[in-house]
């Protein structure tokens, strides 16, 4: 039997380029930026840390950057969904016209 090089790649097979097999290096970036900032403000606001509007506003950064890095079904994670759908619906929006079938375009061209 012939060998034309016509490979199968399974379709997780870019997991292995990812870190953990789960996240990008702009997502661990990401995350980390978040996290440095909570640490940042945990250590500005540790008296005030009773109050708890204090504590969910303190722990924001780190929950929002938590929550677009989380993979998602169908998706690489939410981050990239919500980049999907900006696309999708603000920048590369196409228009399709329907002419239909049935329409009388003018004459046609040869027929044989």
């Amino acid at each position: 039997m012939e060998n034309n090089n016509n490979y199968l790649i399974p379709a997780n097979s870019n997991r292995g380029k990812l870190i953990l097999g789960f996240f990008r290096g702009i997502d661990l970036a990401i995350f980390g930026t978040g996290a440095a900032i909570t640490l940042i403000l945990i250590i500005a606001f540790q008296g005030m840390m009773t109050n708890w509007l204090v504590a969910i506003g303190v722990l924001a950064p780190v929950a929002l950057t938590g929550f677009l890095v989380i993979p998602v079904p169908h998706q690489h994670n939410v981050l990239v969904f919500l980049t999907n759908v900006y696309k999708y619906f603000f920048v590369n929006r196409q228009r399709y016209y329907w002419k239909g079938w049935c329409n009388n375009y003018g004459e046609e061209t040869s027929k044989q």
